[in-house]
């Protein structure tokens, strides 16, 4: 070999048609020439993950390299495009059944595409030249990449159809029991969204749906500023929707006899079930629970319920086992358990799904308010502590928990509109009202002013700061900073001095 290259550089003046060589011969040197060790082999295969195309470059192949290369520019390209300019309405139509399915498919496309560009890079590097150790070591590194470059292909299917599939099975209310979502107006004239937020106790060993935890998130669409209005579980003579069959029944307020152990089904927690459990109510029809309740706090509070979503409480402990737990401040010792044998220690600690439940449920040596204010504290904590990355990293897990966790009546089409929405909330004021006393007497409430508070905390969650709040003065401004101001919590002060708004947090501890 190295005598006949000696000879073709002594010649290379003269020209190939003065050798004395065929040009069979020629073009066996010229392969020869151009054969790669182990470690080039190698080298130029993991290259071409990165770079796909120089493997054919480096072996002459020049167009088959170029066109390569420029394929994956114009993908990386595109894919940094969107990325850039990608907001809140992209993320949400990302959420649809069109969307998910054109992401599966090119996840497919483009892995199985990439896995033959390594194939192929590897065979026009011509390993069959070396010698069999040789080959076997490259076949071998060389099927490891090929492989390893699907993986984050799979990795993208698998969590495309887990997203797909809970989506599916959790928002998957009758078509006739919400509204149809118009695409070129999804709000339908709306500027505020209202949405019951309930948490139910339902268990394996208890039949029936209790609303332990009763809100409403009333959210501006435009900004994402919500108002939190919580009612209690045990508020006493509910009234119903003049008109409504629950009105007819009881046009006084829902009272029902005491019950043999002296406990009361006639608090508000109870409309659902006995609404479930009494379709003569309705003229047969079944299923009326959820309906009900919309109606019955719409109608409470002064708003219009748009949807529901009803979390089991037991579900929520998974979806926060799932995330790996919450950091919370539990400002005294919560006892827990029939015989009282379960204690949540005072101290800041991170909780696991069980224990952050009893913390928000537990009713020994508490009241209702107290309760309420602890579920409050986890919602807030779950809210600021489910970041994108640790949701991400134990999707499959969160997907899991959700299906189990959530029941709603929001329709499959709305959820790509909602999903910028909730990133504003995210990122915006969320201010709480609690209905418990002073506010308002459970057991006798004032209904005038549970609507009157709840008017005045929406107007005052949109409106404007005055134009001396958004200017420091000379004394603080050397002293103040955006991050600071952006983590002050609202207080009555901060809120126009309505009372029993707070921020969601507030009182949960540093």
């Amino acid at each position: 070999m190295s005598a006949t290259l000696s000879r073709l550089v002594s010649l290379h003046d003269a020209g190939w048609d003065t050798w004395d060589i065929s040009r069979g011969e020629q073009a066996r040197v010229r392969e020869r020439s151009r054969t790669l060790g182990i470690g080039a082999v190698i080298g130029w295969t993991l290259l071409s993950v990165i770079a796909p195309g120089a493997a054919h470059l480096r072996t002459g192949r020049r167009r088959t390299g170029f066109a390569l290369l420029g394929v994956y520019a114009a993908l990386l390209l595109v894919a940094g495009v969107r990325a850039l300019t990608a907001d809140a309405g992209f993320i949400g139509r990302l959420t649809s059944p069109e969307w998910l399915t054109g992401i599966t498919v090119g996840a497919v496309v483009l892995g199985l595409g990439w896995f033959a560009v390594i194939v192929h890079s590897f065979i026009v590097l011509r390993p069959g030249v070396l010698a069999p150790r040789a080959q076997v070591i490259t076949g071998v590194v060389a099927g490891l990449t090929a492989v390893a470059v699907l993986v984050p292909f799979a990795w993208a299917v698998n969590f495309v159809t887990v997203s797909q599939r809970t989506l599916d099975e959790v928002f998957n209310a009758p078509p006739d029991s919400t509204e149809a979502v118009k695409p070129e107006d999804p709000w339908n004239g709306r500027d505020r969204l209202n949405v019951l937020l309930l948490g139910g106790d339902a268990d394996d060993h208890r039949v029936g749906v209790r609303t332990d935890s009763i809100n409403v998130a009333s959210v501006d669409i435009k900004t994402g500023s919500t108002v939190l209005l919580s009612l209690p579980r045990n508020l006493e003579n509910v009234r119903f929707p003049p008109g409504s069959p629950m009105h007819a029944r009881f046009p006084d307020g829902f009272r029902l006899p005491t019950g043999p152990g002296g406990g009361r089904e006639d608090l508000l927690f109870a409309v659902w079930e006995y609404a479930d459990t009494h379709p003569e109510v309705f003229g047969g029809r079944k299923n009326q629970g959820a309906r009900t309740l919309k109606e019955t706090i719409g109608y409470t509070l002064g708003l219009k319920v748009d949807w529901y979503a009803l979390v089991n409480m037991w579900g929520f402990a998974r979806l926060i086992d799932a995330i790996g737990g919450v950091t919370l401040t539990v400002d005294r010792d919560v006892v827990f358990g029939k015989y009282n044998e379960g204690l949540v220690k005072a101290g800041t600690r991170k909780l696991g799904g069980a224990d952050a439940m009893w913390f928000a449920r537990s009713r020994t040596n508490s009241d209702d308010f107290t309760r309420m204010r602890r579920q409050r504290c986890v919602l807030g904590a779950l809210l600021e502590q489910a970041d994108p990355a640790t949701v991400l990293a134990r999707f499959n897990r969160v997907a899991l928990a959700t299906k189990e966790l959530l029941r709603t009546d929001i329709p499959r089409p709305m959820l790509e509109h909602l999903v910028p929405i909730a990133l504003k909330v995210k990122n915006a004021k969320v201010n709480s009202v609690q209905f418990v006393p002073p506010l308002i007497n459970t057991g006798y409430p004032d209904w005038t002013k549970i609507r009157t508070v709840t008017a005045k905390a929406i107007r005052d969650s949109v409106r404007p700061k005055p134009a001396r709040a958004a200017k420091a003065s000379p004394e603080t401004s050397a002293n103040s900073t955006p991050k600071a101001a952006k983590k002050r919590t609202p207080t009555p002060a901060t809120t126009g001095g309505l009372e029993g708004v707070t921020g969601l947090t507030d009182g949960c501890g540093a």
